[in-house]
């Protein structure tokens, strides 16, 4: 019997809010706050095999110093065990980006952990992707496969799919990801959890100038919209290399969850994006659920069909290059997976025109999106319109059969990074068999406030996802875990 199925340990972290101002008051030591989450990580991590790295010690030491410089001078996230994506930078580490082309390790933390420790975040550990992000799945020859808690014969999504799992298990509070057609929404669909994609240029890439081109962006996981705004007010940001800016909130998005929103007028969708894709049975239930608790909380919900601006030649545009500009990054390219290395070639046979066409069509989706709001505050639509697949559905298959297959799982979100608004996914409900269904909010650009605030009134009307148990519903482990690292 597996630790998951003996539900040994099913207690989640506290919450992010909670643990840093027990730290700030006193009546927590962040070393203590760190231990407990090193605990959580060794007892369930070898079943869903979120974690490539494990920063015990470095940990530890991290969150000594935090106690030595006391709580005066705690910061807003005192204590907090964080979990990054394997394509952050953490100096001294090497930023594998879920594959064996990178060697060397970082010189310095990226801009996002920098203004995570600068707030006194403790990183205790780093988060399975898929190679270079590529798939909305979390599987690499390097990592393995990580598995979905709820149901480890599942997926958890991708590419963020170990920092989704982190969350949902109560391992972490907190764990960053990356958004570049969904990549946060769609894990925190698979799994209860909520994950926000900002306004293109509301998080700082650096040391990149950008990411895939500006469809990709850093971002968070956690369990509530407390968290989330807390992250985010530390977080946002621009660094004198970004390409893409974007002009700080009008407050704190802490402060946004306690003035609430108003009446809202919310749009949805009651078509995909993608011409002639069907929702699932279940996905359109939970949706239907939701519009009436929403209405239900007083705002003004519509359903109807919005006109989507096809985004498709733009997105692919842009991911292929993005892809190919990442590729020249790595050490050694040569060991990139065979998969990747053709999405690299497909990348450099476009040429410098085809790219600046899909930049200017990018600008086109976006006025197409922004259209939507002209009748709407915010729009909603299903994050996945079908439930997660399994969780080695894309092994031993070509390139050309994964990216097919990858086609529907991403078709509901990927609009929004090229369009650059923010979207959040939250939880609506579960299948009968017991696995999630998240939906997306969209906002937008620069109104995370709105979503951060309707997403609190959710959660405070009892739309937050229960607890994972520890039982998950079913499936067999069988993943490669990553080694541990001091």
């Amino acid at each position: 019997m597996s630790r998951l199925d003996s539900g040994a340990v099913s207690d989640l972290a506290p919450s992010a809010a909670d643990i840093a101002r027990a730290v700030r008051q006193g009546r927590m030591s962040a070393r203590q706050a760190t231990a407990d989450a090193l605990a959580r990580i060794d007892a369930i991590d070898p079943d869903v095999n979120a974690f490539t790295v494990v920063r015990a010690r470095a940990a530890l030491r991290e969150a000594e110093r935090i106690d030595e410089a006391g709580a005066a001078l705690a910061g807003p996230l005192a204590g907090v065990p964080v979990a990054v994506k394997e394509e952050y930078d953490v100096a001294g580490e090497v930023t594998t980006l879920g594959g064996r082309g990178s060697t060397a390790a970082a010189e310095e933390d990226c801009a996002v952990v920098q203004r995570l420790r600068a707030a006194g975040a403790v990183i205790v550990g780093r988060t399975n992707m898929s190679e270079l992000g590529q798939f909305p799945a979390t599987e690499s020859a390097l990592h393995g496969a990580c598995l979905n808690p709820w149901d480890t014969s599942r997926s958890p999504g991708g590419s963020s799919g170990g920092s989704a799992v982190a969350v949902a298990t109560g391992m972490v509070p907190v764990a960053m990801g990356a958004d570049g057609g969904g990549s946060l929404r769609i894990p925190a669909s698979a799994c209860g959890v909520l994950g926000l994609k900002p306004t293109r240029g509301r998080v700082s890439s650096a040391p990149l100038g950008e990411h895939w081109l500006g469809l990709a962006g850093f971002g968070a996981i956690t369990r509530s919209a407390r968290d989330m705004a807390l992250v985010m007010d530390v977080i946002s940001g621009n660094e004198a290399g970004d390409r893409w800016r974007l002009a700080p909130p009008a407050r704190p998005f802490i402060e946004s969850l306690e003035s609430g929103t108003g009446p809202l007028r919310i749009l949805a969708a009651s078509n995909a994006v993608m011409p002639g894709a069907r929702v699932a049975p279940p996905v359109g239930a939970a949706m239907r659920d939701l519009r009436e608790r929403l209405r239900a909380l007083g705002h003004d919900v519509r359903a109807a069909r919005v006109a989507w601006p096809t985004p498709t030649a733009a997105f692919l545009t842009l991911y292929f290059a993005g892809i190919r500009r990442e590729a020249e990054l790595v050490d050694h390219p040569e060991r990139l997976e065979p998969r990747t290395r053709v999405s690299v070639r497909v990348g450099a046979a476009l040429p410098a025109c085809a790219v600046r066409a899909a930049e200017r069509g990018a600008q086109r989706v976006r006025a197409g999106v922004e259209a939507a709001f002209l009748s709407a505050d915010l729009l909603l639509l299903p994050t996945l319109i079908d439930v997660p697949g399994g969780a080695h559905d894309l092994r031993g298959k070509g390139w050309a059969a994964a990216m097919l297959a990858s086609t529907p799982v991403v078709s509901n979100t990927a609009i929004f990074n090229v369009s650059g608004h923010p979207a959040v996914s939250v939880h609506a409900g579960f299948t009968p068999d017991g696995l999630p269904i998240g939906a997306q909010l969209v906002a937008r650009t620069g109104r995370e406030d709105l979503l951060l605030a309707l997403t609190a009134q959710l959660e405070r009307s009892g739309g937050l996802c229960p607890p994972w148990t520890g039982r998950p519903g079913g499936g067999t482990r069988e993943v490669r875990q990553g080694d541990s690292s001091d």
